[in-house]
């Protein structure tokens, strides 16, 4: 026998034996408890509701040394249902989990995303698992009612069911409801083509692009673009931007009569709101603001660098009653993200809540979403695109050079 062999055989005989470690509900690993004192063992044959451990096969190497191979060629000869493949070599950017109990543990839970509730009528259910147990497991239809009656439906009124608080989404009907299931999927579809920016840090958005943003992009970026073409563009991107950040709002539902004497349930926005522009670009996107909401107070912050020390002179002017609403901050090219970080650190010194504010801009380099992103985590970031870097001389790359002087046409 060879060696190889022969581990193998030292490795399943202590794995047979009785210091084997199984998996507890929690999913954490551990060893059984000794017994403190002889008594009966439990008998799997003579109980089959008695838990169960599973049997753990750890598998590892280095990379490209065949690991998910092996796996598959165990998976495949076993052929068997009960055995499943958690695999870490090749990592996922969506996780299913799936099971009857996955919402029981609060650790768990904190762990998703979202988690999702099929909602099935008792009567379905249960004639699904008759048809399951007697044709694929060979089981009689009185032991299968047996079974539903004294273990299945106590323990999904007991535990299951009530689990069902914690869903984000309830879907009736199952598999059967496709509305349900294709909005599930193109949601999952958004966040695969994520910048990967955005799976770091959650309060980070880019609004989805199309072939009439990108187009919008290439034009204001192009330094042949006329000064009226410049303008027009940028504010078209501007309005979508603004609209995005205001669906980042709270709102209350409300209920209004239409003409036709209906009563239609819809949503109340929130009236406590401010923008405040980082001077001078973000006055570019003032107009966007005004047009989106009536009446809108706006604010300014002037932040201006002294010498070469890195000091900063802040001049502001802001609404007084500012710590009692939701700011949208102005700014369209978020660089280093240094003078963010005055103006955000500004607003919360009068007051402002950190997860009142909305940093609205056209482009980010990744170096100032880094920055902002870390020191105040709870503020929320709105942008059309993520550039690529930053220069050696702090220049967003590809970027489109001075915006500020672009727009109001002091580039010469």
């Amino acid at each position: 026998m060879s060696e190889n062999a022969m581990a193998i055989d030292y490795v399943m005989e202590k794995a047979s034996g009785p210091h084997f470690s199984g998996l507890r509900f929690d999913g954490i690993l551990s060893s059984p408890p000794p017994s403190s004192s002889p008594g009966p063992s439990t008998n799997l044959a003579a109980d089959p509701h008695a838990a169960k451990q599973p049997f753990v096969i750890g598998v590892s190497g280095g990379t490209a040394s065949g690991k998910t191979t092996v796996c598959d060629m165990i998976i495949q000869q076993l052929h068997d249902h009960r055995v499943v493949l958690v695999n870490q070599v090749n990592a996922s950017d969506v996780i299913i989990l799936e099971g009857i109990l996955v919402f029981h543990d609060q650790h768990v839970r904190n762990l998703m995303n979202i988690k999702i509730f099929v909602d099935t009528d008792a009567d379905v259910r249960l004639a699904r698992r008759i048809r399951r147990d007697t044709v694929e497991r060979g089981r009689d239809i009185n032991s299968v009612l047996e079974m539903y009656a004294k273990f299945v439906k106590p323990a999904f009124d007991d535990f299951v069911h009530p689990s069902k608080k914690y869903a984000d989404v309830i879907i009736p009907q199952g598999g059967e409801n496709h509305v349900a299931i294709d909005l599930i999927v193109q949601h999952i579809r958004t966040k695969l083509g994520q910048h990967d920016l955005c799976k770091i840090y959650p309060n980070v958005y880019i609004i989805q692009s199309t072939f009439q943003i990108r187009g919008m992009h290439t034009l204001i970026r192009d330094r042949e673009i006329s000064k009226h073409d410049f303008i027009f563009y940028s504010d078209r991107l501007i309005r979508l931007v603004v609209e995005h950040g205001l669906g980042h709002l709270p709102f209350t539902e409300k209920q209004i009569i239409t003409p036709t004497g209906s009563v239609y349930t819809g949503v109340d926005f929130c009236k406590k709101l401010c923008g405040v522009s980082i001077v001078r670009s973000g006055e570019s996107m003032e107009n966007a603001l005004r047009a989106c909401c009536k009446g809108i107070k706006i604010g300014k912050i002037l932040i201006h660098r002294v010498g070469d020390n890195g000091k900063q002179l802040i001049y502001e002017k802001l609404p007084k009653d500012i710590s009692e609403r939701h700011v949208l901050l102005l700014d369209p090219v978020l660089a280093t993200g240094n003078s963010a970080n005055q103006a955000i650190e500004l607003l919360i010194q009068k007051g402002v809540p950190e997860a009142h504010i909305i940093f609205l801009n056209l482009i980010s380099a990744p170096e100032g979403i880094h920055c902002v992103s870390q020191r105040f985590p709870s503020l929320k970031i709105v942008t059309s695109e993520i550039d690529v870097a930053l220069n050696e001389e702090f220049r967003v790359i590809p970027g489109m050079g001075e915006f500020g002087d672009r727009y109001f046409g002091t580039d010469d």
